[in-house]
């Protein structure tokens, strides 16, 4: 069995559908269907997902429903109109979104899950009823009665182990099963939970693991994962193939083709994962896949940037020699409630990043004035408008000299790195910038290694 996803863009209109449908059934294989709410279909378009945090809003505020109601029913309307789907089916799905306005919640968090959900939850009951029309036998995956089980927080679940349980039930059937994406059931009181961000790869990759499949296809809105990020770099090279741990490390700097957590699963179930255009099905895409047996093509696989970080250098004479240092600076980070993403270190000092999500400029000022009167530093600076640029490969094991050939185009321009650290996994190096610099040194990165045609022989 494989599991194929579909995400917004995909499924925006029923022109998306008719193309989703066909890929269906272009292969008997593809049998557990998941899907995300319906997406732009065009520029300045508005989600359905971005309709329903509307539709909460309002009722939050006991404010005019009819609407936004009779915008978010329109857009299901649409779709099962041009498919000619029985009266019932829009009839219960209009029932469902009007009914939301009417139900009790315990909180603003669970309100607003519930509502955002039911873009994903009608999506694959539509989709569910359009292809029993078809002919197909189809089941609707309700993750209440499936056994959909998260626990966490209610904007950022986790599955839970019954799930899997539940899910392996599933592993032989012969029907289409179509799942809601992006979110479950809380097991402690039965409430709706989602996903974190890209909430419905995730699913994906959880009945990829659930169901063992044989491949987990990604469907989007690109041709394949590329080297560099087109806006920077115009029509880039694809990646054809890839590791897990690559992907991991290009998605945390600014990858957002495939939601990083969504890898976690299909690691551990080593499920082939395989990115591909709903546009154009016929393309191979990118192939992420384990890293035994992986044979890279080059040195280099991708570079991405990611702004929206702050940097905490810290400079003190024998820091290395104070035992306990690092933990009295952690104690003061945990004090204020920050994360920190990352902290490379010398005999002398020390810089700490920050993504800026976490921060307030009342935060950072006084985690400062602690660090200072608790650990006494001879020089504390704190770095704005920092970026972090991701370069990544497996080839890199194979080269003695990679971070000089990295650097050497960013010195030949004049620009200013402010930190060297490379992976542990010995398969990315990290560079820190200012944000002014990030997107020329993607561009200088990619060129030295791409465009020159220089893999291992440079």
């Amino acid at each position: 069995m494989k599991v194929v996803k579909f995400g917004g863009s995909s499924l925006a209109d029923a022109t998306q559908f008719e193309k989703i449908i066909h890929i269906i059934q272009q292969d008997p294989e593809r049998r557990a269907i998941v899907v995300s709410a319906p997406g732009t279909r065009f520029k300045g378009d508005i989600k359905v997902t971005d309709l329903l945090i509307q539709y909460a809003q309002a009722v939050r505020n006991h404010e005019p429903l009819e609407d936004v109601q009779t915008e978010i029913i329109d857009r299901y309307r649409n779709i099962a109109s041009h498919f000619a789907v029985p009266d019932a089916v829009m009839e219960h799905i209009s029932a469902v979104i009007t009914g939301l306005a009417r139900q009790s919640f315990t909180d603003q968090d669970h309100q607003l899950a519930a509502f955002k959900a039911h873009g994903e939850f009608l999506n694959a009951y539509l989709l569910s009823q359009i292809l029993t029309k078809l002919g197909l036998p189809t089941k609707f995956m309700d993750p209440r009665t499936v056994g959909f089980e998260v626990a966490g927080p209610v904007n950022d679940a986790q599955v839970t182990p019954a799930t899997y349980d539940h899910l392996a039930a599933y592993q032989t059937s012969t029907d289409y099963l179509v799942f809601p994406g992006f979110f479950g059931i809380n097991e402690a009181d039965g409430t709706i939970a989602t996903f974190s961000r890209g909430g419905s790869d995730i699913t994906g990759s959880i009945v990829a693991k659930g169901l063992h499949a044989k491949v987990y296809e990604n469907f989007t809105d690109v041709d394949a994962i590329y080297s560099v990020d087109p806006h920077i770099v115009p029509n880039p090279k694809s990646i054809s193939k890839m590791t897990y741990r690559e992907m991991r490390e290009l998605s945390y700097a600014g990858f957002s083709v495939f939601h990083d957590e969504a890898l976690l699963p299909v690691i551990e179930a080593q499920v082939p994962i395989n990115v591909k255009n709903t546009n154009h099905p016929d393309l191979p895409g990118t192939l992420i896949v384990p890293e035994q047996g992986f044979q890279p093509a080059g040195l280099v696989t991708g570079v991405a940037s990611s702004k929206g970080f702050s940097a905490l250098y810290l400079h003190r004479y024998l820091l290395n020699k104070e035992v306990g240092f690092t933990l009295r600076l952690l104690r003061i980070l945990y004090k204020y409630g920050i994360s920190y993403e990352h902290m490379p270190s010398g005999i002398d000092d020390l810089t700490i990043i920050f993504d800026n999500r976490e921060l307030t400029p009342k935060t950072v000022q006084a985690m400062c004035e602690d660090i200072r009167t608790e650990l006494h530093p001879d020089q504390l600076e704190w770095i704005d408008h920092y970026a972090i640029i991701m370069i990544v490969g497996e080839g890199m094991q194979l080269s003695p000299n990679t971070i000089e050939k990295i650097i050497r185009p960013l010195t030949d321009h004049d620009i200013n790195i402010h930190m060297i650290n490379e992976g542990a996994s010995k398969i990315s190096i990290m560079l820190g910038t200012d944000e002014a610099d990030a997107e020329q040194s993607v561009k200088l990165i990619y060129q030295h290694f791409f465009d020159n045609n220089r893999i291992f022989t440079d």
